[in-house]
C-alpha cells in the first residue's frame, strides 16, 4: 500500500490511499469550481460584448443553467473531501500557531468558509427575488478572489518552511 509523509501530522505520520484519493478529489473538484468561477468572472462578460445581444443572452442563459446542474455535487465533493483531508490534519489544526502549515490550513479553511457564506447570501438572495446583476457580479468577483488566495495558500502549506 502507497504511503505518503503529511505535513503538520506530526513527525513520522503517515496516510494511506484514502487520504491521497481525497487529496485527488478535493484537487479536480477545486480545479472545475476555480474553472467555472473563472469564466463567470472573466471570460463571459468579454464574449458576451462581442456577440449579438440575443445570443449573449442565450449563450449566458444556457451557461449558467449547466453550471447550476453540474455545480452542486462537484461543490459537494470539494467541501467533503476538504472536511476529510483536515480530519487526517486535526493535529496541526488544534494548535494553528505552532506551524506555518497549520496556519495556512487554517485560513485556507476560513476562506472556504467563506466562499460557502457568500454562496448561501447569493441563494438567499435569489429565493427573495433581491439578487440584482451589480450583487451577483459582486459576489462572484469575491469567490473568484476567495479561491484564487485558496490555491495559492494550498500550494504554499506544502512550501513554506516551519
Amino acid at each position: 500500500m502507497t504511503r505518503v509523509k503529511m505535513p503538520g501530522a506530526g513527525r513520522g505520520h503517515h496516510c494511506g490511499m484514502a487520504y491521497v484519493l481525497l487529496l485527488i478529489a478535493h484537487l479536480l473538484c477545486a480545479a472545475a469550481f476555480i474553472g467555472v468561477v473563472f469564466a463567470e468572472v472573466m471570460l463571459m462578460p468579454a464574449v458576451k460584448k462581442r456577440l449579438p445581444r440575443p445570443v449573449a443572452l442565450l449563450w449566458e442563459k444556457e451557461f449558467g443553467r449547466r453550471a447550476r446542474r453540474i455545480m452542486p455535487p462537484i461543490v459537494l465533493a470539494l467541501y467533503l473531501a476538504g472536511v476529510g483531508l483536515a480530519w487526517f490534519h486535526r493535529g496541526a489544526l488544534a494548535h494553528p500557531l505552532q506551524s506555518s502549515f497549520a496556519l495556512l490550513l487554517t485560513v485556507k479553511i476560513a476562506l472556504a468558509a467563506s466562499v460557502a457564506g457568500h454562496v448561501a447570501t447569493a441563494l438567499i438572495l435569489q429565493r427573495r427575488k433581491r439578487l440584482t446583476a451589480s450583487r451577483s457580479d459582486l459576489i462572484h468577483r469575491s469567490v473568484l478572489a476567495h479561491v484564487l488566495l485558496i490555491a495559492v495558500i494550498a500550494k504554499a502549506m506544502f512550501h513554506v518552511a516551519p
